[in-house]
């Protein structure tokens, strides 16, 4: 943005609600509508044709604005950040996972990454420039300082304002809900190395994951928090774009920023999965694989060859176990050693 605008975010803020209150409302879309019309009318990852998504009919398995359940104190609070150019809506299902286990989940968009809807329908396109190291440095430091924005803006919900941009009213009882003393934050791609670099450079952030997101600008520039690495609990969780898997031992920005870290870590990575396991794509892409007859090979391309129900349940345990420990020092073996339960995960020692 140029000196002369104001950079405007757009969050969602996922809670536990009222015992009924989500009867009483609306259910919250997947997109909001008029972006959902335009992702139905683009190609989108390279493999859904415009006009062969209906984005607009999709639906969470949450209720708008309904009265947050306040009873039980504060919880924990965990930020979503979604891969460079794809929408937050991309992180649903961790988002559900995590606030059905007693956790606050907010995620965010990056405008001028993706097109973005404001209140009152108004959309905010892409506007992206040609590809090249200055620009991804571009996009990782307006990441980092998005994060701190909202992190700002949580800390003032929390005391009882209200930071919406034009002040509009806010679901009973959200900011009793925060625990601003426990914050984490997982990322899938940019957003994993954005919820690193932020954790470098803001310690309201207790812990964080990566989803295969490498650290480097160029193979000698690497992302500043690969050469320092951090102190406080993260993991890796990678896959094998291109075939061969993402881990501290084969990528060197990982494996700087793992010889680097001194706080407790690991290196989770799923051989059989690839970039966009890790997202929503895992869960929806085979459904309209199967009524929209992709081209050969994009499934595969896009999310591999595992079990998409078992990559899907495995993302969501490991995940949890992880804020669970690293937020409220509840011990989860699964995060100990291999799990019977999730053979296709791997732990590099």
């Amino acid at each position: 943005m140029g000196a002369d605008r104001v950079r405007e975010l757009m969050i969602s803020v996922w809670y536990p609600v009222q015992k009924g209150a989500q009867d009483r409302q609306p259910v919250a879309p997947y997109l909001r509508p008029n972006v959902a019309k335009v992702f139905t009318g683009v190609d989108a990852l390279g493999v859904f044709e415009a006009g062969t998504v209906d984005w607009a009919a999709a639906r969470t398995n949450a209720a708008e604005s309904a009265p947050a359940d306040a009873r039980h104190g504060r919880r924990p609070v965990v930020l979503y950040s979604p891969g460079f150019g794809v929408p937050r809506a991309l992180g649903t299902t961790i988002a559900e996972e995590l606030v059905s286990r007693g956790y606050v989940v907010v995620t965010m968009d990056h405008t001028g990454e993706t097109p973005i809807e404001f209140p009152g329908g108004r959309v905010e396109p892409a506007r992206l420039p040609q590809q090249s190291p200055e620009r991804t440095k571009t996009a990782v430091k307006a990441r980092v300082q998005d994060t701190r924005l909202v992190l700002d803006a949580l800390t003032a919900l929390a005391r009882g304002g209200n930071p919406d941009a034009e002040g509009r009213a806010l679901p009973p009882g959200l900011g009793r809900t925060l625990d601003t003393s426990e914050i984490g934050m997982v990322g899938h791609s940019a957003g994993g190395v954005q919820a690193a670099e932020t954790m470098r450079v803001d310690r309201r952030l207790d812990s964080g994951i990566n989803m295969d997101g490498t650290m480097k600008y160029t193979d000698d520039d690497y992302v500043p928090v690969a050469r320092t690495g951090l102190d406080r609990p993260f993991m890796l969780m990678g896959s094998a774009p291109g075939g061969e898997p993402q881990t501290h031992r084969t990528n060197p920005s990982w494996g700087s920023f793992y010889t680097n870290s001194t706080g407790w870590k690991r290196d989770l990575n799923v051989p059989t999965a690839r970039h966009y396991s890790y997202t929503d794509v895992q869960a929806f892409l085979p459904e309209i694989d199967e009524r929209n007859d992709l081209p050969e090979g994009a499934r595969e391309k896009i999310i591999g060859t595992v079990d998409p129900e078992a990559m899907t349940a495995s993302v969501r345990a490991y995940v949890t176990a992880f804020f669970d420990a690293s937020l409220q020092d509840r011990r989860r073996p699964i995060l100990d050693r291999p799990s019977k339960r999730y053979p296709h995960v791997r732990f590099v020692r």
